[in-house]
């Protein structure tokens, strides 16, 4: 049971600038580089784009978030860059097969990691306990989990690797801002904040999450039934967070 909770109860502190587009493009970590091969040493190192973007420390530190969302805690990926070595460690395990040997990182992989990473930002880079749920097996939460982190917060989905970045969230019921994440104002989030959860997700389920999220609010029709416009996308894949 205590493996269980630590896989679920992880701290944040991921700058929102580590995470745009800044880190993630040829003058620093490539996203069809880092996705298209393996999360393996060999695979960082013998690709000179993502070589030459871990001399970046914005992008190390991208990196350290995205291996501990993807790979499980008993992997580590290690990469000398100009003779100084660096350790990733491996955390919740929500894409491990893009760590295998020819592995690569699909849709639905992206799709994980990318809400881990969103659901990690913290406006301050600061380091709080959450507790991250959703509708995958290495987020599975025990009941002690659950009664300790009882403050439901947002959602948080989309596709962060994309070569348009999709950096989306939904609040919790009842909640009106994301101070953790988008600090004293929504309006001027990192984090494109689409709506309430409740109209843009599937759920609750029973361990408070909402998955199947939308990156829009739906329209509100006269019988009062919501319909979702023409070309929203629809995220499988999606983390909610809970606050002791």
């Amino acid at each position: 049971m205590a493996a269980v909770q630590q896989e679920v109860t992880i701290h944040n502190a991921l700058t929102a600038n580590a995470l745009t587009a800044n880190a993630l493009t040829a003058n620093a970590l490539t996203a069809n580089a880092l996705t298209a091969n393996a999360l393996t040493a060999n695979a960082l190192t013998a690709n000179s784009l993502t070589r030459g973007a871990l001399r970046d420390p914005v992008s190390r530190e991208l990196l350290s978030f995205i291996v501990s969302c993807a790979l499980p805690e008993e992997e580590r990926v290690e990469v000398k860059v100009d003779g100084v070595q660096y350790s990733f460690d491996g955390d919740l395990g929500l894409a491990p097969e893009w760590g295998q040997k020819r592995g690569s990182c699909d849709e639905s992989c992206q799709e994980w990691v990318s809400a881990c990473l969103l659901a990690r930002v913290n406006y301050r880079g600061e380091h709080v306990m959450i507790s991250l749920r959703g509708k995958n097996r290495a987020l599975s939460s025990s009941k002690w989990e659950r009664a300790r982190y009882d403050t439901s917060e947002a959602t948080y989905f989309g596709n962060v690797f994309g070569e348009h970045q999709r950096l989306l969230a939904c609040l919790a019921p009842g909640k009106r801002s994301i101070p953790r994440v988008c600090g004293p104002s929504v309006e001027n989030c990192p984090i494109d904040v689409v709506g309430k959860c409740e109209d843009v997700c599937d759920g609750p389920r029973s361990d408070g999450s909402f998955s199947d999220c939308h990156d829009r609010e739906p329209l509100k029709l006269p019988c009062g039934t919501p319909v979702f416009p023409r070309g929203t996308d629809r995220y499988k894949a999606s983390v909610s967070v809970f606050l002791e």
